[in-house]
């Protein structure tokens, strides 16, 4: 068999298991959590130096959910939030999406997981500059199999939910730096994802914008019944927050409901 014929064949075989994967994924019930965080440890050594990002993290967040994980610099938060996003695999432990184990998953699997059951927001928005706020958007669905005339309607429609619907044609440069969110937000949710992780999505936004970007984080949450998880340092994300997650050393410190958490202007009491 020549390379050409060895090629056909690993992919021919990469296709099949791929669609297995999509028939089993399709077809499971589930056990009602979003995420499964099973005594996860993150290290990563440089040299001689072995530094332990995160020490037996276990954690469940259940489908709806509106989760804040706070924690100083440091402290793990965003390497548990790059594990629950299968940005990156543990040293040891489990990660469950929907109850796949995502560190099991080969680089198609986890591209067609993270396309269809993950929606993303970043602090720096990062939306592509050359394209408008509709074509942002209409990127995921691509990807996804979407015709056009599908993504082209679902485009429009989201970006009027989140009260862009006459700026589709407008680029990134052409948009505040709310606006921007907004369609970072609206690319998030074009896929109908069961998760969206939010890694700072006020970082970058002023005290007005900011707030108006997390009542509409809120209000998608509810609407869709999409579970939410911000990594955040925005004291005002809590409020909206079913329960908060305090990570410090690279362990979960306390898991608390909102109800039970008394917020300031600018701080939590202890």
């Amino acid at each position: 068999m020549n390379s050409s014929e060895q090629n056909t064949k690993d992919t021919a075989n990469n296709d099949e298991r791929l669609k297995a994967f999509i028939d089993e994924v399709s077809s499971f019930e589930g056990s009602g959590l979003a995420v499964r965080v099973d005594d996860v440890q993150k290290v990563y050594r440089m040299g001689k130096i072995e530094v332990r990002a995160l020490d037996g993290v276990n954690l469940k967040i259940n489908r709806g959910e509106y989760i804040s994980i706070m924690g100083p610099s440091g402290s793990g938060k965003s390497t548990l939030f790059n594990m629950m996003g299968g940005l990156d695999k543990p040293t040891s432990g489990k990660v469950y999406v929907d109850d796949v184990d995502i560190a099991e998953l080969d680089p198609s699997e986890l591209a067609w997981l993270r396309c269809r059951k993950m929606g993303y927001i970043f602090q720096t928005f990062n939306l592509i500059g050359t394209m408008t706020a509709l074509e942002n958007v209409m990127l995921p669905m691509a990807f996804a199999g979407k015709s056009n005339d599908e993504a082209l309607d679902s485009g429009v429609d989201i970006l009027t939910r989140v009260g862009l619907g006459d700026r589709c044609k407008h680029k990134p440069t052409e948009l505040s730096g709310g606006q921007q969110q907004r369609v970072a937000i609206a690319r998030a949710f074009a896929n109908d994802p069961a998760i969206i992780l939010a890694d700072e999505p006020t970082g970058n936004l002023d005290l007005k914008t900011g707030q108006a970007i997390i009542t509409l984080l809120k209000d998608m949450n509810q609407e869709r019944q999409t579970t939410v998880i911000s990594a955040t340092h925005d004291h005002k994300m809590l409020d909206v927050s079913d329960r908060i997650v305090w990570v410090a050393d690279g362990r979960v410190d306390r898991i608390e409901k909102r109800k039970d958490v008394e917020i300031e202007v600018g701080k939590v009491v202890e």
